[in-house]
């Protein structure tokens, strides 16, 4: 039996970059690659308890980097908090819609797709400012899942695709998204952007009892247009990844303490008021 799904395409493709972080099969083979990415460097994993994890930046914006290491295209259902990079929905992989690669092609997912035309970037932050809580939906925070369809048919038709800029424009950063999923008609109701400043202060205020989330962060041009594929029933692969902050990451065991000279408190408490005199700089 056929199956065929609308899909987003991501046309413009980024070289293959850096080893795989993370992946999973349910058959053996290649095997899809993903990388969480900050300022565009590849964060390192870590594996324990039977999970692959990431370290989570608060106030950081991040990326999804997938790679099809197959010789045919893929559509990838990607989710962020249990949630459809695309639409939001929280659906079983084979119903979602999907981004397709190209063959052996690397695609960069920046942030939720909001309309045809732009997206609003992924933003580490807590669970209270999540946009899974402005959604209502937070049973899934803090994990990142990818699963990978093959096309059946190598001549079929593709489904949605991100749109290259026209000539007399300059071209949108490869295979980018820079949204945050917004159900049609709510735009307006969406949290504003924090500033840079704002950022940098949550995320040195990341305390032991917060947790990790996906935010909605600033809109960028993101253009997209729907195809569809003729898809394989089964799964080709797929990935999966939990991201924490380091005081959580330490209570799993997955990371060590800092030392006491390292922990910022422990250093507050060794702070004194006075000393000698005021020493000069020297000339």
């Amino acid at each position: 039996m056929k199956h065929r799904f609308p899909l987003l395409v991501a046309a413009l493709l980024l070289a293959a970059g850096g080893p795989p972080a993370l992946l999973a099969s349910p058959v053996p083979g290649p095997r899809l690659e993903m990388d969480i990415l900050v300022k565009g460097s590849r964060l390192p994993s870590y594996t324990a308890r039977g999970t692959v994890y990431i370290e989570a930046l608060n106030g950081q914006e991040y990326e999804i980097r997938l790679r099809n290491p197959y010789p045919v295209r893929v559509a990838v259902a990607l989710s962020v908090d249990g949630l459809n990079t695309i639409d939001a929905r929280h659906t079983t992989a084979a119903e979602a819609r999907k981004w397709v690669i190209e063959p052996y092609g690397t695609i960069t997912i920046s942030g939720w797709q909001t309309s045809m035309t732009h997206a609003r970037r992924f933003e580490f932050t807590t669970e209270e400012r999540s946009y899974g809580a402005w959604l209502g939906k937070t049973n899934d925070l803090g994990v990142i899942s990818a699963v990978c369809y093959r096309e059946r048919v190598p001549e079929g038709i593709l489904s949605i695709e991100q749109s290259r800029a026209p000539r007399s424009e300059a071209p949108a950063p490869a295979g980018r998204s820079d949204a945050k999923a917004i159900p049609a008609g709510e735009a307006e109701a969406l949290p504003t952007p924090s500033s840079g400043a704002e950022q940098a202060a949550r995320a040195q205020a990341a305390a032991a009892d917060e947790y990790a989330a996906t935010g909605i962060g600033r809109r960028t041009d993101h253009a997209v247009r729907q195809v569809h594929l003729d898809l394989e029933s089964a799964p080709a692969a797929s990935v999966s990844v939990r991201y924490e902050y380091r005081a959580q990451l330490v209570r799993l065991g997955v990371l060590p303490a800092l030392p006491a000279a390292q922990d910022p408190l422990d250093r507050r408490e060794r702070a004194r008021g006075f000393d000698a005199f005021c020493p000069e700089p020297k000339r």
